[in-house]
């Protein structure tokens, strides 16, 4: 396992460095200088900004600003934020927490809501049950999360009042009152990014169950005696969930994509809304790194996908 973990590294390492080729490259392409705010203040000296731009190799060429970036990235420096005058690690792990926290609970969320409805609908093909899931499933993923997070803002915090709409990192209070406040805030950019994903995730889950159920091996578990519960679980389950597995790794780019709607709509302080505040503000060191922590948490996703396999499919070698 670990000689499969450490090979299935060295093949991603190739695929990262081109991802940061080609967002380098984009970025170093784009219009608008990271400068321009610093070119026109007037306090600022011209000869300090030209300093600046040379000490940052903003006027070399591409290649080398490129190959300057990969060998401070290899040794942990992650650049200058221009707009926020510190280091762009030291931004990115004030974010971080915020993300990971809403889009962690949501795809628990998910997972909790789709597997169990998937699998019982599968059971219960084309009865009341089944068909008021997948209806409940289209509208539910054909609804963009921009307009179930306003429509959530309307009814429970303007209407009934009962849910803060402006995610706050400055919380009064200490104990079991922080943690309480923590999850009624984070409650609905959670509800709107889990159930779009739970959304999707049932119709996999159902077509994945219906394809094994029908099988030969299904038919003969059931002749040898075994309970509906046991068939199900020990062997439909751990079959369908394989491709499952790989859905929701290949989903992971597009829940960070519903991220940073979610983070701009109730405000909330994480990657995402950071992005989109560097890309408004021609911010490319920040720019750079997020979409770059984007892309190995996508990798590392795709890996933890790779090893589930053999662990839910023995018959998947992992040499």
């Amino acid at each position: 396992m670990s000689q499969y973990v450490l090979r299935r590294i060295l093949i991603a390492i190739p695929s990262l460095l081109g991802i940061s080729l080609v967002l380098f490259v984009v970025l170093a392409l784009a219009p608008g200088d990271p400068f321009s705010e610093l070119a026109t203040n007037p306090n600022v000296p011209p000869e300090v900004a030209l300093a600046l731009r040379a000490k940052f190799g903003l006027d070399d060429p591409i290649y080398l600003r490129y190959l300057h970036w990969l060998s401070a990235m290899a040794h942990g420096d992650w650049g200058f934020s221009f707009v926020s005058r510190m280091n762009v690690d030291t931004l990115i792990l004030q974010r971080l927490p915020a993300t990971l926290y809403v889009i962690g609970s949501a795809q628990i969320l998910a997972l909790l809501v789709a597997i169990p409805v998937g699998v019982y609908a599968a059971t219960k093909p084309y009865s009341l049950f089944d068909q008021i899931a997948n209806t409940l499933a289209f509208v539910g993923f054909s609804l963009p999360t921009f307009f179930t997070g306003i429509l959530f803002i309307l009814i429970f915090s303007v209407t009934l009042d009962w849910l803060p709409f402006v995610y706050s990192t400055d919380i009064k209070g200490t104990g079991i009152r922080w943690v309480l406040e923590m999850i009624r805030q984070a409650i609905m950019p959670v509800m709107v990014l889990g159930l779009f994903q739970a959304a999707s995730l049932t119709r996999f889950v159902r077509s994945a169950m219906l394809d094994v159920i029908r099988l030969d091996y299904v038919t003969t578990a059931r002749a040898k005696g075994l309970g509906q519960v046991k068939v199900i679980v020990k062997h439909v389950m751990r079959n369908a969930m394989i491709p499952v597995v790989t859905l929701i790794a290949l989903q992971m780019p597009a829940v960070f994509g519903g991220a940073i709607v979610t983070e701009q709509i109730f405000r909330i302080p994480g990657i995402g809304s950071l992005l989109i505040s560097s890309i408004l503000a021609n911010d490319t060191p920040v720019v750079m790194a997020v979409t770059f922590v984007f892309a190995c948490l996508v990798v590392l996703f795709n890996l933890i996908a790779d090893v589930l396999y053999g662990w839910l499919d023995p018959r998947i070698s992992l040499r």
